[in-house]
C-alpha cells in the first residue's frame, strides 16, 4: 500500500520560480514533486512561466512562488499603500514601542527645489522635537498613575508602562516618520502590489514599487517581468474628483463618529441556516424556513452552538460570513494604523488631511503640555495648507497622527468578532479601543443575538475611555 509522504521543497536549494513549477505540474505529472523539481532548471522553469503563466494565463501558479522582502526607510505614508493587499503578511517597525529620533522622517521628492521644502522640514523637525520633549513628561504623568509595584523590579515597571506614554507621545508624529516592514507574499500578489504602487500618486511610493521589482525579479525573473503602471489606476482617482466638483459637493462636519450605516436585517437569520445547511443535507431554502420558524429560546440554543461553546482563541466557523456590516468611521491617523491591518475586509479610505480636527490624549493636558500641543497641531496645519496648493498628496506627509481620518469599512460578523477580540484587549491602543467598543455597541443593537457572543469583556464603554484618555476627540 502506498504510504502518504510529507516533505518539504527546501527553498535554500530551489528557486521560488523552480518550487512554483514543480506544483503547478502535479496537475499533468504523475511523478513526486521532489522528481519533477530535481528535472527543472532555472531556464526551464522561466520557459514554464512565460508559457503557461504570462501567455495563458495561469496566474494561480505564481502563488507558489513565495518571497519575503525587508522594506527599510520608507514613510508611513507609504507604508499604507505596502500594506493595503489582504494576500501578504507584514509586521513593522511599532510606534508604540519604539522610539523615533529627529531626523526620522521622509524629505518629498515633490518638494525637491521648491522653498517650501524648507517649511516642510522645519515643520516635521518642530513635531519630533515636541514627540521627544513630551517623552519624559508623559512619562512621569504615567509613572504617577501606575506606581511600582511591590517586588516589581524597575527594569520590569519601566517595561511595563513604556507603551503607556510612547502611546500618548506618538500623537505628535507625522506620516512621513520612517519605518520598517518586512513583508511575505507570494508572486502572483506582490504583481497586483507592484502594479498599485507603480500607479501611486506619489514618486516615493513609485520609487518603493521599483526598487521592490527591481530586487523580486532576482527570484522570480518570468513571474513580475510584465509588471507596469496600469492607466486604470493612475487616472481613476484624477477623473472622480472631476466628477465630484461638477455635483458641487460640500463636506460637512455634522456626523457620527462611527456610525453603522448599512447591514444585513437577516443576517443572524442567514448564518443560522447556513450552520444548518452545512451539517444536514437539506437545501438552504429549507435552512432558512426551519430557522423562521423557530421561537426564541430555539434560536438562541442554536446560537450557543454555534458561537458559545468556542475557547478564547477559537476562530469561529465560515458561516458567520453569511452577514454584512458597513461602518463610516472618523478616527485618528494612529488608530487608523491599527486599523489598516485588518485586511479581511473592505475599507476605503480618504485621503488623510487636517480638515476633521484632531484629538487631544489626556495625559497630554496633565503633563502641561496641551498649548504647546495645540500649537504644534496647528503649525502643522498651516504647512498642510500650504503643501497642498502645489503638490496635493505630498501635503499628507505633514500631517500627526493626532488628526482625524474618515475611513469606510465593510465587514462580516466573522472579521467582526475578530477585530473586537483584538482591538479592543487591554493591550490594545485606547483609541483603537474606542472605536471597538462603539462598534460593538451598534452590532449588538442589530445583531442581539449574535452580538451577545462577541468576545468583550464588559470593563469599559465609550463614554469612559474618552474620559480617561482623551481631552478632547
Amino acid at each position: 500500500m502506498t504510504q502518504p509522504r510529507v516533505y518539504l521543497l527546501n527553498p535554500q536549494s530551489l528557486t521560488p520560480e523552480t518550487i512554483a513549477v514543480a506544483f503547478a505540474k502535479t496537475s499533468r505529472s504523475p511523478e513526486a514533486f521532489d522528481v519533477i523539481a530535481a528535472d527543472l532548471t532555472e531556464t526551464r522553469s522561466s520557459e514554464f512561466h512565460e508559457k503557461w503563466v504570462v501567455g495563458y494565463g495561469h496566474a494561480s501558479v505564481a502563488e507558489h512562488a513565495v518571497l519575503h522582502l525587508a522594506v527599510e526607510n520608507i514613510s508611513r505614508l507609504a507604508v499604507e499603500c505596502l500594506e493595503s493587499n489582504r494576500l501578504a503578511s507584514y509586521t513593522e517597525k511599532s510606534s508604540r514601542y519604539q522610539k523615533w529620533h529627529s531626523n526620522s522622517f521622509h524629505s518629498p521628492i515633490e518638494l525637491q527645489n521648491n522653498p517650501l521644502q524648507e517649511t516642510y522640514h522645519q515643520t516635521c523637525k518642530m513635531l519630533f522635537e515636541s514627540y521627544l520633549h513630551s517623552l519624559p513628561l508623559v512619562e512621569a504623568v504615567v509613572k504617577k498613575e501606575n506606581p511600582q509595584e511591590k517586588n516589581e523590579t524597575i527594569t520590569a515597571w519601566e517595561r511595563r508602562i513604556r507603551s503607556e506614554y510612547i502611546d500618548v507621545s506618538r500623537y505628535y508624529l507625522p506620516s512621513s516618520s520612517l519605518a520598517n516592514v518586512g513583508v511575505t507574499i507570494n508572486a502572483r500578489a506582490l504583481a497586483h502590489a507592484l502594479r498599485k504602487m507603480l500607479s501611486n500618486p506619489l514618486v516615493e511610493v513609485q520609487q518603493m514599487g521599483e526598487a521592490i521589482k527591481k530586487i523580486s525579479l532576482e527570484e522570480v525573473p518570468t513571474l513580475l517581468k510584465y509588471v507596469d503602471p496600469v492607466p486604470y489606476l493612475q487616472n481613476i482617482q484624477p477623473a472622480l474628483k472631476q466628477a465630484i466638483g461638477n455635483f458641487h459637493t460640500a463636506p460637512t462636519n455634522s456626523y457620527d463618529w462611527c456610525k453603522l450605516v448599512d447591514y444585513d436585517p437577516e443576517g443572524e437569520t442567514k448564518v443560522l441556516a447556513a450552520a444548518l445547511y452545512r451539517y444536514d443535507n437539506i437545501s438552504f431554502s429549507q435552512a432558512l424556513e426551519l430557522i423562521q420558524a423557530m421561537n426564541a429560546e430555539q434560536k438562541r440554543s442554536l446560537a450557543e452552538i454555534v458561537l458559545g461553546t468556542m475557547a478564547k482563541h477559537d476562530i469561529p466557523i465560515r458561516e458567520l460570513e453569511y452577514t454584512n456590516l458597513t461602518f463610516d468611521v472618523c478616527i485618528d491617523q494612529g488608530a487608523y494604523f491599527e486599523l489598516k491591518r485588518h485586511r479581511m475586509m473592505t475599507q476605503s479610505v480618504q485621503n488623510l488631511t487636517v480638515k476633521h480636527g484632531y484629538a487631544v490624549p489626556r495625559r497630554i493636558t496633565t503633563a502641561g503640555l496641551e498649548d504647546e500641543y495645540h500649537h504644534a497641531m496647528a503649525a502643522a496645519a498651516v504647512t498642510y495648507h500650504k503643501i497642498y496648493e502645489f503638490a496635493p498628496e505630498a501635503a499628507a506627509y505633514v500631517v500627526p497622527n493626532a488628526y482625524n481620518r474618515r475611513v469606510l469599512l465593510s465587514m462580516n460578523m466573522r472579521s467582526a468578532i475578530h477585530l473586537l477580540n483584538l482591538r479592543a484587549a487591554s493591550n490594545a491602543h485606547f483609541a483603537i479601543r474606542r472605536l471597538a467598543r462603539r462598534m460593538e455597541e451598534q452590532i449588538k443593537s442589530v445583531y442581539p443575538l449574535l452580538g451577545t457572543y462577541l468576545p468583550l469583556q464588559p470593563v469599559e464603554t465609550v463614554s469612559s475611555i474618552e474620559q480617561d484618555y482623551f481631552s478632547q476627540t
